[in-house]
């Protein structure tokens, strides 16, 4: 083992501190990580704080990591000492069971093993996250950063931006679907760029008139003010896909309206219990509301592949460690554009 400097915290009301934390010797199949940067989720905050009363401490946030190869293990093929990789919120899983087969290890049906808060499968030691110096992950969880992206600038794209595309993949956006990315925040500006990217047509929904040229800015084809009454009205059936990022609980009544037949509203945002709303919205209509977490690793490195091909990043505003308590302060303000991340030469 390796002693490694971290922040994190020891308690929910605890700020995050410096401290230190053992990082394990390599296995035969492990990939040892220089962390350069590091974004920072909204998850990482509820978990810091135990919002869902699952976190064990000491407690190290961080599953959007970007980094160089300082070593490898014996049986590594793919990497070696230089590369630059990534790591976003998984670092193993069962690898045997269908969804892992299938490429879903975020899906994986014995759970898969989370970047932080997670127990190693070998010898059951807690897994710390990427507000750390240094990480070991193994290769089949390791995923190559193409070359050409900007590395602060791309960590983000490990679960703000999978959790955006995959989604969209899934659903099969592409030329000719008429898309509205609910919320541009975090995930929402990631949304905006992916569906865009896929060659849908893209609204940009938000409650704020003010962010209207920035969506233009970033690839949003339209903006619809939802608190627009008239404007609402006029785009009812008006979207095959609404991709809801908004990372509080909200109606989404009003929304569904917007839907056309057999259009998908998918929640990626909110993680609490939704307000009811009237099933007739979706019987008339045959419509649906769905959920998508972040996509498996082969579909991370495809969302990668794409990101270096087109030069998509996130838009960020990076800060010393010493800075993340201020961080998580102005995120809980939505005072953000649109996704801090911790240059780790700070720590």
């Amino acid at each position: 083992m390796s002693a490694t400097k971290a922040w994190g915290a020891t308690a929910p009301t605890a700020i995050l501190e410096p401290f230190e934390i053992d990082r394990r010797a390599l296995r035969d199949e492990d990939v040892a990580i220089a962390i350069a940067y590091c974004g920072v989720c909204h998850s990482d905050l509820h978990a810091a704080r135990n919002d869902w009363g699952r976190t064990n401490y000491p407690f190290v946030p961080g599953h959007e990591i970007v980094g160089t190869v300082s070593a490898v293990g014996a049986g590594v093929t793919k990497f070696k000492a230089g590369d630059k990789v990534a790591v976003g919120t998984l670092v193993d899983s069962c690898r045997h069971c269908d969804a892992c087969e299938e490429g879903e290890e975020n899906y994986c049906r014995n759970g898969s093993t989370g970047t932080y808060n997670g127990k190693d499968r070998i010898d059951g030691s807690p897994t710390y996250g990427g507000y750390s110096a240094a990480i070991v992950v193994a290769e089949p969880f390791v995923l190559r950063l193409p070359d050409s992206l900007d590395m602060a600038a791309a960590a983000p794209l490990l679960c703000a931006g999978i959790t955006t595309y995959s989604p969209l993949k899934n659903w099969n956006v592409g030329p000719g679907t008429r898309v509205g990315v609910i919320g541009l925040g975090g995930l929402g500006h990631m949304g905006v760029k992916f569906a865009k990217a896929l060659g849908a047509e893209v609204t940009m929904i938000t409650t704020s008139p003010a962010k209207g040229d920035d969506a233009k800015k970033l690839g949003a084809d339209h903006v619809l003010v939802s608190t627009d009454k008239a404007a609402m009205k006029a785009a009812t059936r008006s979207f095959d896909f609404l991709l809801d990022t908004v990372p509080v609980q909200h109606d989404v009544t009003p929304y569904l309206f917007l839907l056309d037949k057999q259009g998908t509203l998918c929640i990626v945002g909110m993680i609490e219990m939704m307000p009811s709303f009237h099933s007739g919205l979706l019987l008339g209509g045959q419509k649906a509301v769905a959920g998508s977490g972040v996509g498996g690793i082969a579909q991370t490195q495809e969302m990668l592949d794409l990101c270096g091909e087109q030069g998509i990043t996130a838009e960020i505003e990076l800060i010393p460690v010493s800075q993340i308590n201020h961080a998580f302060e102005r995120m809980e303000r939505a005072d953000i554009k649109y996704r801090f991340v911790i240059d780790m030469a700070t720590i």
